[in-house]
């Protein structure tokens, strides 16, 4: 398996980017932004606010800020989210202040959101974006791994399946798009897409006086 390789602390200061990675439910999203986070310590992941209630194993503040609706309408209002969307009866958020200067400091931070989520951080950050899409092999593969996790009614399947379909026709909105048909596979395409990115030639904002330095007689 190829392993992604972390940020160099060296002297040149680089900007850090939103890696986001978008797939319909059962196409290995959350699998592979797992790996990513277990491999590189450069990255971060990034804490979106949200209305659900917490799922037995989460934690506050590490895989959600759980909010009420009205204390989200608020933030709204303010003007505190890059992005938010209603997902399944639920509202979900990324928190503005932590990005933007994670982002001047040359953090990483890798965002699971869908394409309505994904369209409203490159409309406010497109230089800071890097759009990256999952497909499953087959629609008949991704039935097969919904109905497999043994946790959804049929009718919940259904549901995942008609917005699968949904997210799938937004797939030419992204920068990238890996056909996730073995998970080693994918995630060794998905950390080549990362590494590229990072070292863009507009990213390494150090460069510049590194250069200078450089060229001097």
């Amino acid at each position: 398996m190829v392993q992604p390789t972390p940020q160099m602390s060296d002297a040149l200061h680089r900007r850090g980017l939103m890696f986001i990675l978008s797939s319909p439910s059962g196409a290995g999203k959350t699998t592979i932004s797992r790996m990513l986070l277990d491999g590189d310590p450069a990255l971060r992941l990034s804490v979106s606010a949200t209305t659900r209630p917490m799922r037995p194993g989460e934690v506050d503040g590490k895989d959600y800020h759980f909010v009420t609706q009205e204390q989200f309408d608020r933030m709204v209002e303010a003007e505190q989210f890059l992005e938010w969307a209603h997902v399944f009866s639920h509202s979900y958020g990324t928190p503005k202040a932590q990005v933007k200067a994670g982002l001047r400091e040359g953090q990483d931070f890798l965002f699971d959101i869908d394409w309505q989520g994904t369209q409203q951080l490159y409309q406010k950050l497109e230089t800071d974006v890097v759009r990256v899409f999952l497909l499953p092999p087959s629609i008949d593969e991704l039935r097969r791994r919904l109905t497999g996790r043994g946790t959804d009614s049929a009718e919940v399947i259904a549901a995942r399946m008609e917005r699968a379909r949904a997210e799938i026709s937004h797939w030419d909105g992204y920068d990238y798009v890996v056909v996730n048909d073995d998970i080693d596979e994918c995630f060794a395409k998905v950390c080549e897409i990362l590494h590229a990115e990072r070292m863009k030639r507009a990213r390494q904002t150090g460069l510049i006086g590194f250069v200078r330095e450089l060229m001097r007689p």
